[in-house]
This record gives structure tokens, C-alpha cells and sequence, in this order.
């Protein structure tokens, strides 16, 4: 599907058009082997330390990959996201879109920076080393593997309001996301192939409580005791799994309920049987503008493979921050100088 078609207003074309232009420029002047000269053995070092974290925690790929989108869908992949808030300055973690962001990613890309740091300091970035891992960990899961262009630099400031203006919600309406992923360059198509990353994963109860705990409201007539979109035997599994959410805002459940650990295209087929837990994922399947996208990719797991292949190396030359424009930081959570304090 093409959101071109779909825009409705010049100026939202014209946008979309900058937008693009913008992504093919930051796109060309990254290089495939950016490092080749001044760190030989920079892919691999980030490749041997994020497998190892991979393996003794299996949670690791699917929170790099959360990480990583949420870094480049906001201001750009520049490793703002990484940046720790501190009592001198507020950073993107301090946003109530980050506050859920798994810790086993950052310590991945902190172990990763370390090795880095030995090997040849300041020379690689923070947000190509999260973009390899990315890239590295898809591909340990089952995922298609896709090339990889490198040479961003890491971002001098990191905004704690831009997350909350720039990311979906979980509650997002189709339109909503068509409209916010358009504003960045992405069409319709790649909205649902980039979705897919919810193959892995988790959420927090808190996210879809509103779908599987309804009442009814001014006491008439028993209100449907979850989404009707839902499978109601999978709504009533999530209600025993997120009884006590509210004293535990910790407990969990997986995105995808019948492969969790594995990077395929299962995640369309449960849209399908109602099994999508958040609501931004079910209604990918009842809107008619993103269902047939959902159709063809829970029959064809080699075409989703390869749009969403396309789309993250799309998303992974989002705002690249290139020369003076940014920095290589020694520390992925702190910048090398001393930011002003960002204000609330």
C-alpha cells in the first residue's frame, strides 16, 4: 500500500518528499566498511560480546531492537536514546515512552562499547554499535540479515519531551500511525513490515490492561469482559497472567504468544486469530488500509523478510548525525562534555 496515494494536503506531501530526500542523503554517506582502516575487528567484536549477552539472556535481541527503533524514530539514529539521565541534565530516558526500555539492551551495547574502548578508543560510535547490534541479534533469532552502512555520529544533546511527542502509543489508531510514520518517510507498507519486530518481545500489563479488564459503566448491562477483537480464550490467559499488575507493574507476556523466542512471521498469522496483544498490533488486522499488508505476510514470511529488511535499513539512516554535527562518545550513557541542563 502506498500512503502517497493517502495524504491528503500538499504540505504533508511536500513533507514526505523532504523527508526521503533527507534519509537518502544521511544514506550516502554512510559506508559499509567505515571502520575498515581505523577499527578492523569493530563488527565483530560487537557481534561476539552482543551473542554471548544474547544467550545467557534471551530477552536481549528483542529489547536491542525496541531500542534501536526507538532511538532512530526519535530525532534520529544518533544514540540520544542511550544517554542517562543525570541531576546536571534530564535525557529521552526520562520520557514516559522510554521508562519500559529493557536494561538487558543497554548493558548489551555497554559491554559492547567497553570491548570497542580496548580495542581502538574513540573511534566507534555509540549508535553504530547499537545498529550492529540490531542488525546482528535479527539475524541470530531467525531473522533476515540485511546490510548494514556505518559511520554515524553520537548526538551532542537528548530532549526528555521528544519521545512522548514523536512515538505511537499502544492505544494508537491506525490513522494515527499511518499519519506519525508518514511524517518520517515511511509508507503504510513499511508501518506493518516494522511492526513485525513485535515477533519478539514483551510488554508490561500496564500497556493492554485497558483490553482485557473492562467493566461495565452506570450499572446496566455487563460490559464484554475484554476487547471483542480479542480470542477470548487468550484474553482470559492475559487476565489470570496480569491479575495483580497493579501491585507488580513488572509482570509481563510475550508479544508473540506461540513463537516468543524466534524471529518469524507468526506474529501476522496470531493477528489473524485475535492474539494481538497490544491494541496498535490487532488493529493492523480490522483496518482495511493495513489488513491486506497483515494477509500477505502471514502467508509469505519470505515477502516479510524482505520489506522489513528494507524498512529498518531505511529507518537505520533516520536524522544520521554526520562531522560536527555529533560526536564519538567514550561512554554510550554520557556525552564527552558537560550539556546544559535541558529544562523540563
Amino acid at each position: 500500500m502506498d500512503t502517497h496515494r493517502r495524504l491528503r494536503t500538499p504540505a504533508l506531501f511536500l513533507l514526505l518528499l523532504l523527508v526521503v530526500d533527507a534519509a537518502a542523503v544521511a544514506e550516502a554517506k554512510l559506508v559499509p566498511n567505515y571502520y575498515a582502516k581505523t577499527c578492523p575487528r569493530a563488527e565483530r567484536i560487537v557481534t561476539d560480546v552482543v551473542s554471548q549477552k544474547q544467550l545467557s539472556h534471551p530477552t536481549t535481541a528483542a529489547g536491542v531492537l525496541r531500542v534501536f527503533f526507538h532511538d532512530c524514530f526519535v530525532s534520529g539514529c544518533d544514540a540520544s536514546v542511550l544517554v542517562a539521565p543525570s541531576s546536571f541534565a534530564r535525557s529521552e530516558r526520562d520520557a514516559a515512552q522510554s521508562r519500559s526500555l529493557p536494561g538487558d539492551a543497554f548493558e548489551a551495547v555497554t559491554r559492547a562499547k567497553t570491548a570497542l574502548e580496548l580495542e581502538c578508543p574513540g573511534v566507534v560510535s555509540c549508535a553504530d554499535v547499537l545498529a550492529i547490534a540490531a542488525r546482528d541479534l535479527v539475524a541470530m533469532m531467525g531473522g533476515p540479515s540485511y546490510p548494514l552502512r556505518l559511520g554515524r555520529k553520537d548526538a551532542l544533546a537528548s530532549s526528555p519531551a521528544a519521545p512522548d511527542a514523536e512515538l505511537p502509543l499502544a492505544n494508537s489508531t491506525v490513522p494515527r500511525l499511518i499519519a506519525m510514520f508518514a511524517a518520517k518517510g515511511f509508507t503504510a507498507q513499511e508501518l506493518v513490515a516494522l511492526s513485525g519486530a513485535h515477533t519478539l518481545g514483551f510488554a508490561h500489563c500496564s500497556e493492554f490492561a485497558d483490553r482485557i479488564f473492562r467493566r461495565a459503566k452506570g450499572g446496566g448491562a455487563a460490559a464484554p469482559p475484554h476487547d471483542p477483537t480479542m480470542n477470548p480464550s487468550y484474553a482470559k490467559g492475559l487476565q489470570d497472567a496480569c491479575r495483580n499488575y497493579q501491585r507488580d507493574p513488572t509482570i509481563a507476556v510475550f508479544n508473540d504468544v506461540m513463537t516468543p523466542g524466534k524471529f518469524d512471521n507468526v506474529y501476522f498469522v496470531n493477528l489473524q486469530r485475535g492474539l494481538g496483544l497490544l491494541s496498535t498490533d490487532q488493529a493492523l488486522w480490522t483496518d482495511p488500509r493495513t489488513r491486506p499488508i497483515v494477509q500477505r505476510y502471514a502467508a509469505n514470511q519470505t515477502a516479510f523478510f524482505a520489506d522489513f529488511a528494507r524498512a529498518i535499513v531505511k529507518l537505520g539512516v533516520q536524522g544520521v548525525k554526520m562531522g560536527r554535527d555529533g560526536e564519538v562518545r567514550r561512554r554510550c550513557d554520557m556525552f564527552n562534555g558537560n550539556p546544559a541542563p535541558l529544562g523540563p
